[in-house]
Formats: structure tokens, sequence, C-alpha cells
């Protein structure tokens, strides 16, 4: 997959209208908690409520406009599917939105919200593309895949670019890992940049195929993983794996007790609201599964949509 940097700065060009430019918040209370400098890069503050606005919107306005008339169509736990269905909606064409028939309610609601067709299958990664491509042969919808695509990632990898023109001197980058587009588009982004910074990936342990590949030099696949963290149950994709192996420094694996301690803890002392998905980082450091000791960090959290009639501190 060719990706390189240009394409990240030709993105934030091109996006710029139609997203939000993210805050970096700061907490004293949890540097003092970590003994670390953190920077919180908040894309739960982001258009959809997640990153995915990104990648989503640089690839639907990359589509020749006879193409794009057909229609756009995905697979997504819904974060993407969110972003891919308000993109289609600001360009004026049809969305078809595949989701797995145990996504969030109110992430279907959402992705309805921004005039996307959902349609459900059987939560597995095999359902999820079977089912996208009987819907692409039905609709003559071009697929925007959630990660495996250059324009998606090259988005993605403006929230990392955004942070770093913020906070320039950070010795350490923390960002979710579930497909790999917004690692693959952090870590060449953060390497370009300031080429001695650690980039880390943060995974759930019961989804851990991005980690047992990077450790095995290899892609192995985790069917049906079971976490809180909806938002990385994908598998890593082939070409995001080239692009680990080559710029990522490592990945770590968080606990689910950790996963809810964290989003718990980030709700209660910076008062904002964050997905599992988005805890696993700061997850990271408060299992201490990594030195942060007197380092400047920075952490992406991925987004804030989640239901609120299911918290997991009160099921």
């Amino acid at each position: 997959m060719p990706l390189d940097f240009a394409a990240i700065r030709a993105a934030q060009e091109r996006i710029r209208p139609y997203i939000h430019r993210t805050p970096v918040l700061t907490s004293r209370r949890l540097d003092s908690a970590s003994g670390a400098v953190l920077f919180f890069k908040c894309e739960n503050f982001q258009k959809t409520g997640s990153f995915k606005a990104r990648g989503a919107t640089n690839a639907v306005f990359l589509l020749e406009d006879t193409i794009a008339q057909r229609g756009v169509a995905t697979h997504s736990s819904g974060n993407h599917g969110a972003a891919v269905a308000r993109a289609a909606k600001l360009r004026g064409i049809p969305a078809h939105i595949v989701m797995p028939s145990n996504s969030s309610k109110a992430k279907a609601r959402a992705v309805e919200s921004y005039g996307g067709r959902v349609v459900f299958c059987e939560p597995t990664q095999a359902s999820r593309e079977s089912t996208c491509a009987t819907v692409i042969a039905k609709t003559g919808a071009t697929l925007i895949h959630p990660f495996e695509n250059e324009q998606v990632i090259a988005g993605q990898g403006t929230a990392a670019l955004e942070l770093l023109e913020d906070v320039a001197d950070l010795d350490v980058v923390l960002c979710p890992i579930g497909g790999g587009g917004l690692i693959s588009g952090t870590a060449v982004t953060s390497k370009t940049l300031r080429p001695e910074i650690i980039v880390a990936g943060v995974e759930p342990e019961n989804a851990d195929d991005a980690a047992q590949s990077f450790r095995a030099g290899k892609l192995i696949r985790v069917d049906k993983p079971n976490t809180i963290a909806d938002g990385l149950r994908a598998n890593i994709g082939a070409p995001t794996f080239a692009v680990v192996q080559r710029y990522v420094n490592d990945i770590v694996t968080v606990s689910e007790e950790a996963i809810v301690s964290a989003m718990r803890t980030i709700w209660q002392t910076m008062k904002i609201v964050i997905e599992p998905s988005a805890a696993v980082s700061y997850a990271v450091i408060m299992q201490g599964k990594l030195e942060v000791q007197g380092k400047r960090i920075g952490i992406i959290f991925s987004g804030g949509n989640i239901d609120l009639d299911a918290l997991p501190w009160t099921t």
C-alpha cells in the first residue's frame, strides 16, 4: 500500500472544511498519578463522535463524480459506518452500511441519522465481508473499506498530524489498534515528523490478533473476539500490518477490567465521554504495561460513541 506523509498532508487540506480540529487536553491529576506528562487528542469531539470522520471524508471526496453517484458501501461496527454515511450525505450520494447484529444500538441509530441504509449481518469478519460484497453487487456502490484503503488511512493520519503540530516534543504516542487504519496513519505521521518517537498500539487482551501477529511476524487471526471495545474487534488487515511492521515499535494488550476502569477514570477526572475503544490507551498506563515515568505521552482518544443505557459499570 503506497502510503506516505504527502498523502496525509493532502488529506488534511482536503477534509479541513468538513471536520473539527479536535482539542488536546491535559490533566494534572492524571499526570501526577502516572508520573508522566499526558496529552490527550480528543477525537471523541470529532464529527460523528470519532476519528473515523477523517478517513471516510477523505476517501469519499476523492471519488470521481461518475463513480460517486452509484453510492458507497462499507462494513463497520458503527463508527466508520456513521462516518461514511455522513461523508456520503455531504456529497449527496447513497450509503449502504453493513453492521454486525451485535453492534451498539446507539451506533446503528447514528448511521441511520446520517442517511445510511443499515444492513445487519452475523457478527463475524467473514459475514461482514460477504454481506458487503452482496450489497455492492446489487447496488454498484464503491467499497470504502474501514482500514484497507490508502485514502482512509491518510485521513486517519491527520489526527496525529494535528497532535504533533500542537505538541511537537512527544516521546511516545499511544494509539488503539483494530483493523490498523488509525495506527498506520499515526505511525507514518509520527515517524516522519519525529523519527525518534515511540509509537505503540494498544488492543484488548480478548482481541489480540495484532499483538500476536506483531510478535510472530505474520498475520494471525482471532475469531469472534469478545471485548467491550467493539471498535477494536476487527482483525488487522494485511496492508496495515505491513505498515505496522515497518513503523510501530510495540503493541501492548490490556484487560477488560482495565478498559472499564480507564474509561470510568477519564469520565470522572476529565469530565468527558469516551468509549471503551478509546480507553485502551490510558488503560496501558493504569495497568503499568509501559514505562512512562518522566516521559511526554500523546494519547489518541479515538471516539466517544456509547450506549448510555448500557454503561459497563451499571450492567
